[in-house]
């Protein structure tokens, strides 16, 4: 390591986050630790406790990085671009990933902060993708610009989140999906505009 620069800012966060992402992707939660993410991200584990105070935060940042930049579904209608963005969800639920998710979800334990943090994705940048599809359905007049608001929009992914969390299953059967689109998701946002 003679020679080599010293890292430090968002550079060495992000070696760090690459590093961490990497230990889940190949030995899952229960395999993470500080050390092996340390000694992979060329750093020493002080420089990950100022960023993290513990593993499941540093697991939780980690897991963010793995579920970002899928392309969204563009159907052309308002139906199957949440079907579609539904299955992609759905997916990657059941993938490794989705496993990830899991194990920290039992790591949280109802932790509120952690949780909060894990639900970050269910905040604005989780939103977002959902607001995009539902704002191309108001641009297209589809549906009325009254619908288009971050709770409307999430109701799909929410009641998908239902399945996976209440029924403990890590996928939904494709008619679940159908079910939530057909007879909640739409009906809801019709409903959005009419109601005003």
């Amino acid at each position: 390591m003679a020679g080599q620069t010293r890292r430090r800012g968002a550079a060495l966060e992000e070696a760090i986050l690459r590093a961490a992402v990497a230990e889940l992707t190949e030995s899952g939660y229960a395999g993470l630790t500080m050390d092996k993410v340390a000694a992979r991200a060329g750093t020493n584990k002080n420089a990950i406790y100022r960023r993290w105070p513990n593993r499941l935060a540093l697991g939780i940042a980690a897991y963010k990085q793995l579920g970002k930049a899928a392309p969204l579904p563009d159907t052309g209608e308002l139906r199957g671009d949440v079907l579609e963005l539904l299955r992609l969800v759905n997916r990657n639920w059941s993938s490794p990933a989705g496993a990830v998710l899991r194990e920290l979800l039992a790591a949280a334990g109802g932790a509120a902060e952690f949780l909060a943090q894990l639900q970050d994705q269910s905040g604005d940048a989780a939103a977002a993708p959902w607001l995009t599809v539902l704002g191309r359905a108001v641009a297209r007049g589809e549906v009325a610009p009254e619908a288009l608001h971050p709770r409307v929009a999430t109701v799909a992914v929410v009641l998908l989140r239902n399945e996976f969390v209440a029924r403990g299953v890590p996928t939904a059967p494709d008619d679940v999906l159908v079910e939530i689109v057909d007879e909640v998701y739409l009906p809801l946002v019709r409903r959005r505009g009419r109601a005003g």
